[in-house]
């Protein structure tokens, strides 16, 4: 019982060595990468066609667009509020 005490006081707080995210970057790639061929052979995998991959791009586009607007009217809105107070 005092070891595992002993273990948790001499790690570092808030970090592990646990888990997808703790690992080498290269590993990641590696383990994804071994999803993807499993995935395919199983015929599971999606692949876009050009047509659906210039369609999700166009949304993507359109969004980012929205956010920026959104985000523009809120910092003038809050600018132009402020400059009448005083």
């Amino acid at each position: 019982m005092a070891s595992n005490n002993q273990d948790k006081e001499g790690s570092k707080k808030g970090s592990s060595n646990r888990g997808f995210a703790s690992m080498d970057p290269q590993r990641q790639r590696e383990i994804a990468s071994e999803g993807g061929r499993a995935a395919h052979e199983k015929g599971t995998a999606h692949e876009f066609t050009s047509e659906e991959a210039r369609e999700a791009g166009r949304k993507g586009g359109q969004a980012r667009s929205q956010s920026n607007r959104s985000n523009s009217n809120r910092s003038t809105s809050s600018g132009s509020s402020s400059s009448s107070e005083r």
